[in-house]
């Protein structure tokens, strides 16, 4: 499916500024605590997942 060009780029300034939001939330880590450590690599992947995917969907006038 494409997506207007419009919603895309919008779907990628959000995906983008959330991580940009999420990074600069973050305090300082406990680096001897294993399970907050996996949290935010957790959520980091899921953010940057969340940035290719609205880079990769194709857009209006996009070759198919």
């Amino acid at each position: 499916m494409t997506y207007p060009t419009v919603v895309r780029e919008a779907a990628r300034v959000v995906a983008i500024e959330a991580a940009r939001a999420y990074v600069a939330n973050i305090r300082p880590i406990d680096l001897n605590n294993p399970g907050v450590l996996v949290g935010h690599l957790m959520a980091a992947e899921t953010l940057l997942m969340d940035i290719v995917a609205a880079h990769t969907e194709p857009t209006e006038g996009a070759a198919a």
